[in-house]
């Protein structure tokens, strides 16, 4: 066989070789590994929990230094916002959102710019 045959044959078996394994299915876990796991999840949502807890502090902490920075050099402050995306005051994520406009869903009135579709074929 010529040896230009012979590299894809070659090449085309070993992949074969090498992609059987990954075809074969893996064994349900056990109840000790489904608990086991199950543990885990939980740690790491604890654990990304106080880190967004300890984030939220810091930034609380710092953006009331700043403000008081702020009033002692008479800088011009705007409302506080949390970290959490609320007011003081309860409003802010609460705040509805705006309808959406569509023309496809009749919500909005058609383009000026588009061609009338009544002419369409004249």
């Amino acid at each position: 066989m010529p040896s230009s045959v012979s590299k894809p044959l070659a090449a085309a078996a070993l992949a074969a070789l090498i992609a059987a394994p990954a075809a074969a299915k893996l064994p349900a876990p056990t109840p000790e590994q489904q608990q086991a796991a199950a543990a885990k999840k939980e740690q790491a949502a604890a654990q990304t929990e106080k880190e967004k807890k300890e984030l939220t502090d810091s930034m609380e902490k710092i953006a009331s230094r700043w403000r008081e920075r702020a009033a002692a050099n008479g800088w011009e402050t705007h409302p506080q916002v949390s970290a959490t995306g609320q007011a003081p005051g309860g409003a802010g994520a609460a705040t509805a959102a705006p309808p959406i406009r569509s023309e496809k869903a009749g919500t909005a009135p058609p383009s000026t710019d588009v061609k009338d579709p009544e002419k369409k074929g004249k």
